[in-house]
């Protein structure tokens, strides 16, 4: 008899109308995956700047993880997200081969002892630098085996945001003032193209970026080649702001942007660093209202719906409040516009007031009842109605997501009333 009238109620219930319910939020910190980016081993400004930081920069080179062959050894990666974590932030990730100025070899050691493998020591940006020998095919295999690794190991962890990945000086698709030579200071198109698809194969979960300059045709293989243009990866640009940034559609900048597609980062993450094109433009580039060169850091940014961009140096130059006004504003932020239950359903529309989506899954839920789907993908400017089976007579509202670590929460705005 209980059961019956549990059940008529329950019909009861679902049968009413639904009725405005208050919620009130305010979004009044940087939100997760997003804002300036500080490097992981600048302590002393990360310290400074707790949670105004949500993103830490680390570059790690190959041989940290392998000396011999098929042997990984994570720890260096491991310490360094699970030191961001502790911190209430995570980690933006960079591998790479070369770092002009820099001898010191960054392949393995078993790579390098074959006896037709050769080490290069040549002039990049004025400087003797080690680079790779492209042509020698262990070096091409292990690449490949090594990010198949890498994601067999943190494809889904929470602590790891994005990883950027490339080849030559910094691995941001460029040898400038280098002896680029595809096929042995530089991977050839046909390996390049192997390894764009095999890192978007095993990257299901972990969003990917490569720097813009991978636009230039003259060393990759990806303008003009759909099957390439179609893979799953965001684009960083690393002289974000200079003084001829974006002055017209054919600044180098801009035309590189371009050729990815004006609307790229409706699905995939964009992002950059602050120009050291001079320490002018490093000294200016939050200035308000018109940046380093008459373009004001926020505007830039939402043309390009950027969600983080490293500023490692801004403390030298900004105040908190100004590094942390910045960072809130790039990214998404999401509006509450209407909460609305019948007692046993909730239905909530949400807005995303920010520059660009969230990319990774982050649910809305009513006294911790999930949506079944999710805000991933809820472009700037467009709102979702969402219902949850859960009924909500408070301000029991949240935003979910299993990709944060300890500390860090979604917010939302919202100043709604109740019937």
């Amino acid at each position: 008899m209980a059961f019956v009238i549990a059940i008529l109620a329950a019909m009861i219930v679902q049968g009413q109308d639904f009725v405005n319910v208050g919620l009130h939020g305010n979004v009044d910190r940087v939100q997760p995956m997003t804002g300036i980016v500080f490097w992981a081993d600048n302590e002393s400004d990360l310290s400074s700047l707790g949670n105004k930081v949500q993103l830490e920069y680390s570059y790690l080179i190959y041989s940290d993880v392998v000396s011999q062959k098929d042997v990984y050894d994570w720890s260096v990666v491991d310490n360094l997200l699970m030191n961001a974590a502790a911190r209430g932030r995570q980690v933006l990730l960079r591998f790479r081969y070369t770092y002009p100025g820099v001898t010191t070899p960054s392949v393995p050691d078993y790579i390098r002892n074959l006896s037709d493998y050769t080490d290069q020591i040549k002039r990049v940006e004025g400087s003797k630098t080690y680079l790779p020998d492209w042509s020698h095919q262990e070096l091409q295999d292990f690449t490949l085996k090594f990010f198949t690794k890498f994601a067999e190991r943190y494809n889904t962890d929470p602590r790891l945001a994005f990883v950027q990945v490339g080849f030559g000086s910094y691995s941001e698709y460029h040898l400038y003032d280098g002896p680029l030579a595809l096929g042995k200071t530089f991977p050839s198109k046909d390996y390049q193209t192997t390894f764009l698809k095999h890192v978007d194969s095993v990257f299901t979960e972990l969003r990917w970026a490569i720097s813009i300059d991978a636009a230039d045709n003259e060393f990759s293989p990806i303008k003009g080649n759909s099957s390439l243009m179609n893979l799953g990866f965001g684009l960083f640009d690393d002289s974000f702001l200079h003084s001829k940034h974006s002055k017209n559609d054919q600044e180098y900048n801009r035309a590189s942007w371009l050729t990815f597609g004006a609307t790229r980062a409706a699905t995939q993450v964009a992002g950059g660093e602050f120009s050291y094109y001079s320490n002018y433009d490093q000294k200016h580039m939050l200035d308000v209202p018109n940046g380093p060169h008459g373009t004001s850091f926020e505007e830039l940014a939402d043309l390009y719906d950027i969600s983080y961009i490293i500023g490692n140096d801004q403390l030298k130059y900004q105040t908190a409040k100004r590094i942390e006004e910045a960072a809130i504003n790039i990214g998404y932020r999401f509006k509450v516009t209407s909460f609305k239950s019948n007692g046993a359903t909730t239905k909530v529309t949400i807005m995303n007031i920010g520059l660009a989506p969230i990319y990774y899954d982050a649910f809305p839920s009513v006294n911790g009842v999930r949506s079944t789907t999710s805000l991933k993908g809820l472009l700037a400017g467009q709102s979702k109605t969402f219902t949850i089976n859960a009924g909500a007579t408070d301000e029991q509202f949240a935003i979910e997501c299993d990709r944060l670590v300890g500390g860090q929460i979604i917010q939302f705005d919202a100043d709604l009333g109740s019937e």
